[in-house]
């Protein structure tokens, strides 16, 4: 039963508050000449991404100090377009360039912060040289490029000229950011950064717990359950006959890259459908529910196993954050339990601890109660109950929190000074 209150934490607070961004990614069509001035910008931004790092690199084997943001941006960019080796940089646009020297201070700082345990989750390598056989390439544009949307429709970017955009819906709002992106398969699209206003839809009295799996997708608490699609799996049988055509072609030739894309576009039609139905259903979960919960998985230590083909092909961690950020966006409870609470081995109606349960058996049968069940939806409600705690402990933290100011009612006591009493004086 839930909650007439929504429990957030300080980001989700600031982000109703603020509103939030998003991303609009829509398909491009450039033409043959378009398609060049793209290929020139993706290869000058990537050289200045590869002197920046070459310097530092450089700087650090030599004991000299660490280059500042300011001192690269001026060497690679600035001073390399005066020489006679980079003047070609000149030739696109001047954003392009500082937003690759930008992508490259990021990766340094995400690369230190891991090393000294300031960022969570896994570690960060450090950034690494860019490729030009990279099949993904990509630059960025910010409003200092003066981009924008012309009444036509069509985008209109520095150096490369007015690109006719497939748009599917309007933008909500005026764009910050534009990146430009070729994919492996040879697309090119236009993901926009919109600051949008959050969209909170009606309060319901309905929470749910979801246990992710392989066989189903997802399980909920009363039973019902998300038949896994296995887009990969469905896919196999034409992926298979055209890596093999890949195969036979000889290394460098034309026909190879003719097959090389033939297999891209397979992989990326697997993606695109995948990534449709994890936008679906997500909606409908977040529009039926008030609050979800879900296990927090350990998403790359399961795809070191026999089964890594079918946990990728699931994409729970695209689903999940899908789930994370519409429930920002319309107002919805979003939280992840521990994952080492032990839903699967424990009953869900008497709290009994039972052995490890190998993936063959698929009900759970309590030792205590009598439980008989399956153990699917056995976890999806230990899920539920586990959730329901985390966020009674969140609403009394938040109220703990708020009964430390100052005092709503008179107290008791003799007050020595309104300043000086104490929080619980009342």
């Amino acid at each position: 039963m839930v909650h007439s209150f929504v429990i957030l934490s300080w980001s989700n607070m600031c982000s109703i508050v603020m509103g939030m961004q998003l991303r609009y990614n829509f398909r491009l069509k450039p033409t043959p000449g378009q398609r060049v001035a793209l290929a020139r910008a993706f290869g000058c931004a990537r050289v200045v991404f590869n002197d920046g790092l070459r310097a530092r690199e450089q700087a650090h084997h030599a004991g000299l100090p660490y280059l500042s943001d300011t001192d690269v941006m001026r060497q690679v960019v600035t001073e390399a377009k005066k020489t006679n080796e980079r003047a070609w940089l000149a030739e696109v646009s001047a954003v392009v360039l500082q937003q690759a020297v930008a992508d490259l201070n990021t990766a340094y700082r995400n690369f230190f912060a891991s090393v000294t345990g300031k960022r969570k989750g896994r570690q960060v390598g450090r950034p690494e040289f860019r490729s030009r056989k990279d099949h993904r390439q990509s630059i960025r544009f910010t409003r200092n490029a003066r981009f924008r949307v012309l009444d036509s429709g069509k985008l209109r970017l520095p150096k490369i000229g007015d690109v006719h955009v497939r748009w599917s819906r309007d933008l909500p709002g005026e764009p910050s950011s534009v990146t430009v992106i070729q994919d492996a398969a040879g697309r090119y699209s236009a993901s926009f950064v919109v600051d949008t206003k959050l969209d909170v839809l009606p309060e319901i009295d309905i929470d749910t717990g979801i246990d992710l799996g392989l066989t189903c997708f997802a399980t909920f608490p009363d039973g019902r359950t998300i038949d896994a699609p296995r887009f990969l799996r469905r896919a196999e049988r034409k992926l298979k006959r055209a890596q093999q055509n890949l195969s036979r072609k000889q290394k460098g030739s034309k026909n190879r890259a003719k097959a090389r894309i033939a297999v891209a576009r397979r992989h990326a039609r697997v993606t695109d459908t995948r990534r449709d139905w994890h936008h679906k259903e997500s909606t409908k979960v977040i529009r039926d529910s008030q609050a979800v919960y879900v296990e927090d998985l350990a998403v790359s230590g399961l795809a070191r196993g026999r089964l890594a083909k079918s946990v990728y092909d699931a994409g729970w961690s695209a689903f999940v954050r899908m789930l994370e950020y519409k429930a920002i966006k319309h107002g919805r409870l979003f939280l992840r339990i521990g994952r080492f609470e032990p839903t699967t081995r424990t009953c869900s109606r008497c709290g009994w601890y039972g052995p490890k349960l190998d993936l063959s058996i698929r009900t759970f049968r309590c030792r205590q109660c009598g439980l008989v069940l399956d153990r699917d939806v056995n976890a999806a409600r230990n899920i539920l109950a586990a959730g329901r705690k985390l966020a009674a402990e969140m609403r009394r933290e938040a109220e703990s929190l708020n009964a430390c100011g100052d005092q709503v009612r008179p107290s008791s006591r003799a007050q020595v000074d309104e300043a000086g009493s104490t929080p619980h004086a009342a």
